[in-house]
């Protein structure tokens, strides 16, 4: 089966995100279907469009957008599926709720034009109580705008978090990204130790 515009995509393991292991045992975190933050962003492509020009192959493993495989609660309290729902493992999905794609041929994490994946910067200031520098970042993931490894930048609001191979980066529209400190400056990166048990 093949989309004429749109992607297949099924979840890498399941729709939920919502499990830790503790030892020998597994602890549910969370048991609402309403939250965002345990909605599983991981796919495989199944399928590529007929009709579309791009880089991103069958077998794939993408970062996607948190309500393609969300469950939710309609007025009347009877739960529905996203819009996005084909049948129980797939999923159609259009182009841009992919954020960042891993083809088989590679072996790094490319972003979708036009966005970049940062990560925070620690701030080290003695009279503040954030452990991670507000708006600032280094580039980890870029569509070739701007390079990796470079601090940048960002407008207040402009970041959407993602835990990517144990990672806590900010998506960053390339557009929001307002100045370039270039390859200068502090650049150690804040990873909360929570983000990388997941």
């Amino acid at each position: 089966m093949k989309g004429i515009y749109h992607f297949l995509v099924k979840p890498l393991q399941s729709r939920y995100n919502n499990t830790k292991s503790v030892g020998d045992k597994e602890l549910i975190v969370n048991t609402e279907n309403q939250n965002h933050e345990f909605i599983s962003r991981q796919g495989i492509v199944l399928s590529t469009p007929a009709i579309n020009n791009t880089s991103i192959e069958e077998n794939a493993e993408v970062i996607l957008h948190h309500n393609v495989f969300r469950r939710w609660l309609d007025v009347k309290g009877k739960e529905k599926n996203s819009t996005s729902y084909f049948s129980e493992d797939k999923y159609i999905v259009g182009q841009d709720q992919i954020f960042l794609y891993k083809n088989n041929s590679i072996d790094e994490w490319r972003p979708l034009k036009g966005f970049c994946f940062v990560q925070p910067l620690a701030y080290n200031n003695k009279f503040s109580e954030n452990k991670e520098h507000p708006d600032r970042g280094v580039i980890v993931y870029t569509d070739g705008v701007y390079e990796k490894g470079e601090v940048v930048g960002y407008t207040p609001f402009s970041q959407y978090e993602f835990i990517i191979d144990g990672q806590r980066l900010f998506r960053v529209h390339n557009k929001f990204i307002t100045i370039k400190y270039g390859d200068q400056g502090d650049k150690e990166t804040y990873n909360p130790s929570w983000a990388q048990s997941s």
